[in-house]
């Protein structure tokens, strides 16, 4: 399985504000597209839609920009990336309509990449935010805090 492009983005969108927060500053779009290469025409529809479902708080002129939306530690990774992908049918058979697939009566794989795929869910849906920036009272096990300066922040030297 392999995430779109779409939920990579929204993930870096939340992380980057994250940082951001725990620096005490603001996000904005460009910074973000700059910091990740990112067209700033996609992020913007990005941080639209992360808007529309709560998980930021835009604001626009001066000194306005990019917030989480809630705390850290109440955005669900499981919950964010069901919101953002629109296909988690792995194979044909996962369809409502009817499958050519001459092994269906008899196959298995349905059965065990559906397992998979909840597994893969339940793991997300036991990560936060605030888990993945290792600002959490208890840290996960092998998790090192993830952090970077935002290149609108950077000092040059």
């Amino acid at each position: 399985m392999r995430l779109t492009q779409w939920t990579d983005y929204s993930l870096r969108v939340l992380m980057y504000c994250a940082q951001c927060e725990s620096l005490q500053t603001v996000a904005t779009i460009q910074a973000i597209a700059d910091q990740h290469g990112i067209s700033k025409s996609h992020l913007t529809k990005i941080v639209m839609t992360l808007a529309a479902d709560g998980y930021l708080l835009t604001s626009r002129g001066r000194g306005g920009g990019i917030r989480l939306g809630r705390p850290a530690t109440q955005i669900v990774l499981g919950d964010v990336v069901r919101k953002t992908e629109t296909d988690f049918q792995m194979v044909e058979c996962f369809r409502d309509a009817p499958s050519s697939c001459a092994l269906m009566p008899a196959c298995y794989l349905k059965q065990i990449l559906a397992e998979a795929l909840d597994a893969f869910l339940a793991k997300l849906d036991g990560v936060t935010l605030a888990d993945l920036m290792n600002i959490t009272q208890e840290r996960l096990p092998g998790f090192q805090a993830l952090t970077f300066q935002p290149k609108a922040l950077k000092v040059k030297a």
